[in-house]
């Protein structure tokens, strides 16, 4: 059992790992991320990419409304803009991955930027409206802009290329995505730990008084803006490489609602949250299939009448979290580790 840390410096306590079981575990981790796509069904590692891009936009988004307070309906149309960037930057001039990918997210972090700018007026549910009559617009240019977005046709993607090799395969997107994924919670983890992330929580808690310390809420709150739309377009862009073809219809405002759900469901404000919400989301409906599957041979025409149960699933996930476990899956499992440290003994 673990009592305490002694830590001599200030860079000893703001480790992201402090003792060696920890580093252990990450080990794990990593090796079982990296066996995974040699020992599962392609259905699965299906599931594995869409996870990881998942958690690439929760994470984005956790940054804007757990860690800066400043709620945001404007999640899968910033995924939109990136996909849309990548695939007419990829068709137009043959680019890479390694091109498109962060050109698609500075791109994204623009048109977010343009977008927090009433942020700086409205907060709570006006500001939930404004990126809400932001993804309308944005959509409405998806449809309409022809000339780069081909309307409601939409846009086909040819395999993506990375250093001169073809990902034609789930199983190389796999290496492309699951590395990005690690490199964007890493780099959300670094950024509670610097004064930008700091800036960020003073915001999120009192901006007023953030503001009367120094904290400059136009500078801080368009970052804000800016680094989970970044996240999001390069998300966005892994989406249309992942799938090959875009369409409007692609990034609707359900999209938006789905990322809130999941940070809701992992827990927000915290690193864990997003990877455990975006787990728990993208696998709640194959779940469902499941379920429909196993009750066949019981319900006829299982399918059909279980098929729209997945909206009342996510709503009833969503009122059953705020109202047993507001910090979401993440405190469950701080909970859990809680016991075990303190076992035999009581909490």
């Amino acid at each position: 059992m673990r009592i305490a840390d002694a830590v001599s410096s200030y860079s000893d306590d703001e480790a992201i790992f402090r003792t060696r079981t920890q580093r252990v575990w990450m080990g794990i981790l990593l090796a079982c991320l990296l066996a995974f796509p040699f020992v599962v069904s392609p259905y699965l590692l299906f599931l594995g990419c869409l996870i990881g891009i998942a958690v690439i936009s929760a994470t984005g988004l956790n940054i804007l409304v757990g860690l800066t307070g400043q709620i945001s309906l404007g999640q899968g149309a910033f995924m939109g803009v990136g996909a849309y960037t990548s695939v007419w930057l990829a068709n137009q001039f043959a680019l890479s991955l390694a091109v498109t990918l962060p050109l698609a997210g500075l791109l994204t972090a623009l048109v977010g930027v343009i977008v927090g700018l009433p942020s700086l007026r409205v907060k709570g549910l006006y500001l939930a409206i404004a990126t809400m009559a932001a993804s309308v617009i944005l959509h409405f240019v998806f449809v309409h802009w022809e000339s780069v977005t081909a309307g409601n046709l939409g846009l086909n993607l040819q395999h993506a290329k990375l250093f001169g090799m073809e990902l034609d395969s789930d199983f190389k997107l796999y290496f492309v995505i699951i590395p990005l994924a690690l490199i964007a919670v890493t780099g959300a983890r670094n950024l509670l730990r610097t004064r930008i992330g700091r800036a960020f929580i003073a915001v999120r808690d009192r901006d007023i008084s953030a503001e009367v310390l120094g904290v400059n809420l136009l500078r801080y709150k368009l970052l804000s803006f800016g680094l989970s739309s970044f996240y999001a377009g390069c998300a966005g862009a892994l989406w249309a490489y992942f799938f090959k073809v875009i369409t409007p219809e692609s990034f609707p405002l359900e999209v938006s609602i789905f990322y809130l759900a999941a940070i809701i469901v992992g827990g927000m404000g915290t690193i864990l949250g997003p990877i455990l919400g975006a787990a728990f989301m993208t696998l709640v409906p194959e779940m469902l299939k499941v379920l429909t599957l196993l009750l066949e041979p019981i319900i006829a025409n299982a399918q059909v009448h279980l098929a729209p149960m997945k909206g009342v699933v996510f709503g009833i996930l969503i009122v059953g979290f705020l109202l047993f476990e507001p910090h979401g899956l993440a405190e469950i499992w701080r909970k859990i580790q809680r016991f075990f440290r303190l076992w035999p003994f009581k909490t």
